[in-house]
């Protein structure tokens, strides 16, 4: 058997650690590895055009599966361009190794081509970061590095010159078990018996919950019947908290509606779940805060904290909730649900009223359509600007369907490479790009990457020629748009030149068969939906605190819109509410 080399060696741990495929672009330094794959059955080599789009595809592929995903640059620029979307898994808590190949060990530190320092450069990105200088550093560095992401979720980082890598490995490595999942985090007692105290001394309870309460849908349910809590949610908790839900309150943040502000500024008591909610203007401060986070780093940087409890959102909640006073009062709950429906009939004739002959195509509408035809098991990708409002107020969760953005790190461009990582953890499974016309030109080049490998992603283009979000900011800060608006090509006509389906919509009446369309074509394809640019409303008062870095007072919100099938869900919570 013939003796293996450090880069094969260092694809068979990844596979062994679960790696399915590693996204990148080839070159140089990075070559031996990618020989490595081309020998090695158990992993595939996926090549993108730009390794932006294999940073972000990695990152999505850990959140779909929940398991290690991979992605490699090689020396000097390679690697710098994956520096993007590592940050936004990281700041997702994705699972991701990042390998970054580096110039031969014998020239670093001397000015030597494509130079640069990988070590220093990741290191605000990354769990873990060091290089391979030596061949007897494998295999347990790369383990460390991969424990490090899997159990602290996110990046690691791994630097390995090129000449390391086409050295033998070591007769004698040291290979362990590796960690493949991480453990639940149960509180202390004396933290439970605290919060079991706070609870019961509260007479109105909300609960405000992020992406942490993943897998733990049932638990806060109970715990919110049994306390009569009403239930809000930041973005990132929308997917995991917001269906079946007859608490529901909401959305609080930047891009909030519903009762949610009300409901957390108005109760006695705060319950933070699972959230790293970043706008401490619209948290309270004159009402007790608990937070309830695995990460403890976490705990109290947003706001005061009455008590801080150091575990995951479901074990927390199957200790507390037996052991709280059942609640019997209402009323603040019902206060909430009544105000929560009123918020959302007040705005949903936004996207109700003459939608079929209003032209440019309202964005509102064609998220609704989008929602409406959507599979009940689609992934949904969403670029950052006016695409998160889209998905924040029209897509409707149900438990199974997906939605996957840059919610955390606010990187432009992520829809169309995240959707490449998504579609590839399962081809039959409805992937959607919800790409603005800014973000999908940033990364346009990774259409190809649909075609060359025949990913049935469904791109659906907002088409406004316009950086929407910012017009909105410089619109709320009192300032003139400027240096906003771009030129636009037909992107259907592109997207059939590069051998997708593509169809361009200017008409209202013409969306609904044109996603159908595109939604039953086997391949990749591409909706052109050209919208108002103008799609864009200020709320009647614009106060201080909006001017000031773009945060919102009382129960205002920025925009002004509907609320999909949202409103539904908000009248059929009413009818639980016993009428005097």
């Amino acid at each position: 058997m013939a003796k293996q080399n450090v880069s094969e060696q260092f694809v068979d741990i990844l596979a062994r650690a679960g790696v399915k495929r590693l996204y990148g672009v080839v070159g140089d330094s990075l070559n031996p590895v990618v020989d490595a794959i081309r020998r090695n059955a158990d992993i595939e080599w996926i090549q993108v055009r730009h390794e932006e789009t294999a940073a972000f595809a990695a990152g999505a592929e850990a959140q779909i599966t929940g398991t290690l995903a991979a992605c490699a640059g090689s020396c000097g620029p390679g690697n710098l361009h994956l520096i993007n979307g590592l940050y936004d898994a990281h700041r997702s808590m994705a699972p991701v190794l990042a390998l970054a190949s580096h110039i031969p060990s014998g020239e670093i530190g001397l000015g030597y081509f494509q130079e640069t320092h990988p070590e220093l450069l990741f290191q605000e990105c990354s769990h873990y970061n060091e290089m391979i200088s030596n061949p007897q550093q494998m295999p347990r560095l790369l383990q460390t590095a991969i424990q490090h992401a899997i159990g602290r979720g996110g990046v690691s980082v791994v630097s390995m010159p090129g000449d390391i890598a086409s050295q033998p490995a070591p007769d004698k490595s040291v290979e362990h078990a590796m960690v493949t999942s991480r453990p639940t985090v149960r509180p202390g007692d004396d933290e439970i018996d605290k919060l079991c105290r706070m609870v019961d001394e509260a007479r109105r309870v909300t609960l405000f919950c992020g992406s942490g309460t993943a897998g733990a849908h049932a638990e806060v349910m109970e715990f919110a019947e049994r306390v009569k809590a009403p239930v809000g949610h930041a973005l990132r908790g929308k997917e995991w908290i917001q269906y079946d839900n007859p608490y529901d309150v909401g959305m609080s943040g930047l891009l909030g509606y519903g009762a949610a502000y009300e409901a957390t500024n108005e109760c006695d008591l705060l319950i933070l779940l699972g959230t790293d909610f970043p706008y401490n203007a619209f948290l309270p401060t004159d009402v007790k805060i608990v937070q309830v986070d695995v990460r403890p780093e976490h705990l109290g940087r947003r706001s005061k904290l009455d008590l801080a409890v150091w575990g995951d959102v479901r074990e927390t909640l199957r200790c507390l909730t037996p052991r709280v006073k059942v609640k019997t009062d209402r009323k603040f709950l019902d206060r909430m649900l009544k105000k929560h429906a009123d918020a959302l009939e007040g705005v949903i004739k936004a996207y109700t009223r003459k939608v079929e002959k209003h032209v440019p195509i309202h964005p509102e509408y064609v998220a609704s359509v989008l929602d409406e035809l959507a599979d009940d098991d689609a992934v949904f990708t969403v670029d950052t600007g006016m695409c998160n409002v889209w998905a924040a107020r029209y897509l409707t969760p149900n438990g199974k369907r997906r939605v996957i953005g840059s919610f955390s790190h606010g990187s432009m461009a992520n829809a169309l490479p995240q959707a490449i990582g998504a579609q590839f953890t399962d081809r039959n499974r409805q992937v959607v790009s919800m790409s603005g016309d800014g973000g999908f030109t940033m990364l346009m080049g990774d259409f190809l990457t649909l075609v060359q490998y025949n990913l049935p992603v469904k791109v659906v283009l907002f088409n406004n020629s316009a950086l929407g979000m910012v017009e909105l900011e410089m619109l709320v800060a009192g300032l003139p748009s400027f240096g906003t608006t771009n030129k636009n090509p037909d992107f259907a006509a592109i997207a059939r030149a590069s051998g997708a389906y593509g169809v361009r919509v200017e008409k209202p009446k013409e969306l609904e068969g044109a996603l159908k369309d595109a939604f039953k074509h086997k391949g990749p394809a591409l909706v052109d939906v050209v919208t108002d640019p103008n799609a864009l409303s200020i709320p009647p008062k614009i106060s201080a605190d909006m001017v000031t870095g773009f945060a919102l007072s009382a129960s205002k919100i920025v925009l002004d819109g509907g609320v999909g099938r949202m409103v539904q869900m908000a009248r059929s919570n009413l009818r639980n509410v016993p009428r005097p």
